[in-house]
C-alpha cells in the first residue's frame, strides 16, 4: 500500500520511447516532486523497460494498457478499494488523454469530462461542435471511400485538405488543388486508418497555436506560437516562435476565440494546445488538445516565461495551491527551426559543433549522419534535426534560429536517395 501522507499523482502513460517525450515526462515528474507529490506511473511493459530515467524518478510503476478504453479506470478503482488514493490523474501522450479523463472520473479526481476529450480527439466531431456553437469552421465531410470524397469536392470550394480522423503531428495530411490529386492524398493516409478519413476546405491564413492551462476551470492563455510551414502539399512545420510576433489587437482576438472555443467544447482541466488560423474573416479554430504542445514548445515556453512550471500549474490547480496568474506572461522570446536539407544520401555535415556550442541554444538535435538517407519532408516523423534558441525578444530569437540553421551545411547526393 502506498504512503498516503503526501499528494498522490497517477501519471497515466508516462513517457514514450523518443527523446522529446522522455524530456516532457521528466519535467512533469520533477515538477510533481517539487510539490511533495508521490508519483505512480502506468505504461506498457516494454516502454517502462526502455525509459529508465522515468522509472528511477517515480515511487511506483504498474503495467497497465492506457490505450485500451476502461482498463486503467478499472485498475485505478481496484487501487482505491485497496486503500490507495489518487489526488491528481495526469497524462501527456495523445493516446492517453481519454484514459486520463475516464480514470479521473472513476476515482473522483479533478478532470475533463471523458466525452469532451473524446470529442476533440475525433476531428470531425470537434469541427461540428464548434460550428454548432457559432464558430467559423471550414466545410468538411467524413468519407469512407474515394467516391464520397469526389462528391464533396464537387460540392465545395478548393483547395482542400485530406487527413485522418484522429491522428496528430500532421501525419497523413495533404493539401490538394484539384480532384485529380485525391488518389495520391489517399495513398498518403496512414495504413492503420479505419477506412474513414476527412476532406475539408483549406483555411487560408497564417497558422498559430495557443499554449495554456486551465485554472479554476477557466482557460488561461500563456502564450501564442507562430508557425512557418513548408509549402504544400504537406504540412511539415519548420519554425515556431514564442510569443508570436503579431499586433496586440490580433493576439487579443485570438485569445478571446480560444477561450470561448475551449469553453464551448466543455473542457475544464489540464494543459491545452489549440491550433488555429488568422484569416480575413476572423479566427478559425483547428484541433484542440488537452496536453502540452509538441516540438519542444514546453522548453521554449519555459524560457519565454521565466520560472514557468507548466505541468506544475496543473498540479497546483488540482490541489488548490495558490497561483500568481499575473506572472504567467512572456517576458522573453524563443524560437525553433526544424532542419530540412535536400532529400538524398547525406555525404557530410559542417557547422554543427558550432551550433552546439552557442550559448543561446536551448536544444539542438541531429539524428542523421554521413551515409544516412534523408527522406522527403512530409510529416513530423521525417524531422532529422532542430535548433531551439532563447533570446530577450521573439524577434531576436527568430533571427538567431534562422542564422544558426543557415550556418549548418549539408552535402547531399540526391541521386543516391
Amino acid at each position: 500500500m502506498t504512503d498516503n501522507s503526501s499528494p498522490q499523482l497517477l501519471f497515466v502513460g508516462g513517457a514514450g520511447i523518443f527523446g522529446l517525450t522522455v524530456d516532457v515526462a521528466e519535467q512533469a515528474v520533477h515538477q510533481a516532486r517539487k510539490r511533495g507529490m508521490t508519483v505512480h506511473v502506468t505504461n506498457h511493459a516494454a516502454t517502462l523497460a526502455t525509459t529508465p530515467t522515468i522509472t528511477e524518478l517515480v515511487d511506483a510503476t504498474s503495467v497497465v494498457d492506457f490505450e485500451e478504453r476502461g482498463v486503467t479506470a478499472a485498475w485505478a478503482r481496484e487501487q482505491v478499494a485497496a486503500g490507495n488514493r489518487f489526488d491528481v490523474v495526469f497524462g501527456l501522450r495523445e493516446l492517453a488523454l481519454e484514459t486520463v479523463a475516464e480514470t479521473a472520473a472513476a476515482v473522483g479526481a479533478p478532470g475533463n469530462p471523458p466525452e469532451a476529450v473524446r470529442r476533440i480527439r475525433t476531428k470531425d466531431e470537434a469541427r461540428a461542435a464548434l460550428a454548432a456553437a457559432g464558430f467559423l469552421q471550414p466545410r468538411f465531410r467524413v468519407c469512407e471511400d474515394a467516391g464520397a470524397a469526389h462528391e464533396f469536392l464537387a460540392q465545395s470550394t478548393g483547395p482542400w485538405v485530406v487527413k485522418p480522423r484522429d491522428m496528430w503531428g500532421s501525419e497523413g495530411v495533404t493539401r490538394i488543388e484539384s480532384p485529380e490529386e485525391l488518389t495520391a492524398a489517399l495513398d498518403f493516409l496512414p495504413d492503420w486508418c479505419d477506412g474513414t478519413f476527412i476532406v475539408e476546405e483549406f483555411v487560408e491564413g497564417p497558422e498559430f497555436s495557443a499554449e495554456g492551462v486551465f485554472l479554476d476551470g477557466v482557460p488561461h492563455l500563456l502564450a501564442l506560437t507562430s508557425k512557418e510551414l513548408l509549402p504544400p502539399p504537406n504540412f511539415f512545420e519548420i519554425e515556431y516562435v514564442i510569443p508570436a510576433i503579431l499586433p496586440e489587437h490580433s493576439a487579443k482576438e485570438i485569445e478571446r476565440e480560444v477561450v470561448a472555443g475551449l469553453t464551448a467544447l466543455g473542457l475544464t482541466h489540464g494543459q491545452f494546445h489549440v491550433e488555429l488560423w488568422l484569416t480575413e474573416r476572423g479566427v478559425v479554430l483547428g484541433e484542440s488538445h488537452v496536453r502540452n504542445g509538441g516540438g519542444w514548445i514546453h522548453r521554449m515556453l519555459a524560457h519565454a516565461i521565466p520560472d514557468l512550471e507548466w505541468f506544475g500549474l496543473v498540479y497546483d490547480d488540482a490541489l488548490g495551491n495558490p497561483i500568481d496568474k499575473a506572472a504567467l506572461r512572456p517576458t522573453r522570446g524563443a524560437a525553433i527551426r526544424f532542419l530540412t536539407p535536400q532529400p538524398g544520401r547525406l555525404v557530410a555535415v559542417e557547422g554543427w559543433e558550432e551550433v552546439l556550442a552557442h550559448p543561446s541554444v536551448l536544444r539542438a538535435e541531429l539524428t542523421v549522419g554521413p551515409g544516412d538517407i534523408i527522406n522527403p519532408h512530409r510529416s513530423v516523423s521525417n524531422r532529422i534535426g532542430l535548433i531551439a534558441v532563447g533570446a530577450d525578444t521573439p524577434e531576436e530569437a527568430q533571427a538567431l534560429a534562422r542564422t544558426l540553421e543557415a550556418s549548418v551545411r549539408f552535402t547531399v547526393d540526391p541521386a543516391a536517395g
